[in-house]
């Protein structure tokens, strides 16, 4: 009797001596702001530290919401407004231009454990569509509201409409007379528009942010946000709205948020692919990302890349371009900020 009260004694300690963070539900959160032709020769050690310094402070601050016990939901659009907030990426106050030399933005959110979502696109006097979309899924009957009618849903929600010229930025503008310049000429050589926009460079088509994350219930979400392509006309939607293809959240697999030349995202449904591998294959998300990525829209030409993350806190960025803005945080993995392909 003496030596099994001394085991269940010992039995007792080595419990309490147990780390919290062994006990606890992880937590974790990725976020990307763009993949594209991101190459180190073209930052100053300025832009750089800047571009990095940004992507640490928006993980960081959805880590904190984690943290804190706070919503995956609610992780995700605190990560994606300040990067919406921020003129490097192209979303929010940093979205590209149109042909017409306007701003169109997009975006979508969804929530793991029901499939619920949210999406917008095509909006022009939105500071934050990231939150907008968060209105239409838990405000509305809808999963998708577009253009007018989406801005008139925000007035009657309360939001403020502010002036299209808020996303001007001198930089963007720049890159759109180059656009237009290039498919000029190239309209010169060949009269098809199709073919005048294929001759674009992939950094004109590419551009996004997103996050994905797991919180302590055990629930994941997935939100995206754009500026779109520059130069883009007659009101085209890239694959950021699109549950299935730039969004996608489901506590059974995984969740997704993408970045990249957007038709392609949306012809081959890349986020619902990916967790569906994972969730019906029984592929790691590395495994299912990298497939999706490298071995399904590569070969065809889909450039970019993805941030996803699982009920287990396992995370993954796979990306088939020269670089993409990223940066994660778990409760067992330290900050990571990364820029390059070497990162």
């Amino acid at each position: 009797m003496y030596n099994t009260s001394l085991r269940c004694i010992a039995l007792l300690l080595s419990l309490l001596s147990i780390p919290a963070q062994a006990t606890q539900s992880p937590i974790a959160i990725v976020i990307h702001g763009g993949a594209g032709t991101i190459e180190k020769s073209k930052f100053s050690p300025e832009k750089e530290q800047a571009y990095r310094a940004k992507l640490q402070e928006a993980v960081e601050a959805g880590y904190t919401v984690l943290n804190k016990g706070g919503s995956s939901l609610d992780a995700v659009t605190t990560a994606i407004k300040i990067l919406e907030d921020s003129p490097y990426f192209n979303a929010g106050k940093g979205a590209v231009y149109t042909h017409d030399e306007a701003h169109e933005l997009d975006a979508s959110i969804m929530f793991g454990k029901t499939r619920e979502a949210g999406a917008v696109a095509g909006v022009k006097h939105i500071e934050n569509p990231i939150d907008l979309a968060r209105l239409v899924m838990e405000n509305s009957v809808h999963v998708m509201l577009s253009g007018d009618g989406a801005e008139a849903f925000a007035k009657a929600q309360g939001v403020p409409i502010i002036d299209n010229k808020m996303f001007d930025t001198e930089h963007r503008y720049k890159a759109l007379q180059r656009a237009k310049r290039k498919m000029e000429h190239a309209k010169q050589q060949n009269k098809d528009y199709q073919a005048a926009h294929k001759s674009l460079e992939t950094a004109y088509k590419v551009g996004t942010v997103g996050a994905v994350a797991l919180d302590k219930s055990g629930n994941i979400s997935a939100g995206t946000s754009t500026g779109g392509m520059t130069n883009k006309r007659y009101g085209r939607i890239g694959d950021s709205p699109v549950i299935g293809a730039g969004t996608f959240a489901d506590n059974a697999s995984c969740a997704v948020s993408a970045t990249g030349h957007g038709e392609y995202f949306i012809r081959y449904n890349v986020a619902a692919d990916i967790c569906a591998r994972v969730q019906y294959q029984g592929q790691t998300i590395e495994q299912a990302g990298n497939a999706v990525i490298h071995d399904v829209l590569k070969p065809i030409g889909g450039t970019g890349g993805v941030i996803i993350v699982d009920t287990k806190g396992n995370m993954s960025m796979p990306f088939n371009t020269k670089g993409m803005y990223r940066a994660s945080k778990s409760s067992s993995q330290a900050t990571r900020v990364a820029i390059f392909k070497q990162d």
